[in-house]
């Protein structure tokens, strides 16, 4: 391949490149286009009526902290992963919240368990699946456009954590407004939902993140040339 030639091919008719502000920064600006339309969701939905109640309990407040610092993890690793030379260990950011947030609601199911009434009060709760999605369809959009500006080599990574902050950030404002605060329930409802979502997500990857027609597009630049 003739060097000179690709990097003619390459600047010619290039547009200025600008530096993305850091995965931070950009966290940031997300977080400013996702809470707001989270806050909106949850009033339309109206906020649960035992709310105040139930910032008082520490379980509670946990796990909605583990939530929403599981979706910024997650979401600073989605924007540190499209730019090449980071280093790839902070994609391991969200593990260390979502651990906290598993930890917390296994120990409820033991402690269910062990009084032997887990299974008591368990049932179908399918509104989890809508209510998720609905409170992170802007949060997953806004990521998508997002990550769309930068380098995705790893698209499915990259749409895998984008999926966790949005569904992440879905379930901390779920739990706003829907009455479920049974372990065993959360556990496999909500939080399967999310895993759901985020594999979901990973899996679809390539159909919003792929890199495939700008390779395509310079190499029929280079055989036209």
């Amino acid at each position: 391949m003739d060097t000179d030639k690709l990097i003619a091919c390459l600047t010619e008719k290039a547009d200025p490149v600008q530096r993305l502000p850091s995965p931070w920064v950009r966290t940031a600006s997300w977080l400013a286009i996702a809470i707001p339309y989270v806050a909106v969701i949850v009033m339309m939905m109206t906020p649960r009526d035992d709310l105040a109640v139930k910032f008082a309990d520490p379980r509670f407040l946990l796990e909605q902290v583990a939530a929403l610092c599981t979706a910024i993890g997650a979401a600073v690793a989605a924007f540190q992963s499209i730019v090449p030379g980071y280093n790839r260990r902070f994609l391991l950011l969200p593990l260390v919240p979502l651990s906290v947030w598993l930890v917390s609601l296994g120990q409820g199911c033991v402690q269910l368990w062990l009084r032997g009434n887990a299974l008591q009060n368990f049932a179908s709760d399918f509104i989890c699946i809508p209510a998720i999605a609905l409170v992170g369809t802007l949060p997953a959009a806004a990521m998508v456009f997002m990550l769309r500006k930068g380098a995705p080599l790893w698209p499915h990574a990259s749409a895998a954590l984008g999926g966790l902050a949005a569904a992440g950030l879905g379930n901390f404002g779920l739990r706003l407004f829907h009455n479920q605060d049974a372990s065993l329930m959360v556990l496999v409802w909500q939080m399967g939902t999310v895993f759901m979502l985020t594999i979901l997500c990973g899996w679809a990857g390539r159909l919003f993140l792929d890199w495939r027609p700008v390779v395509a597009r310079v190499r029929r630049n280079l055989a036209a040339h």
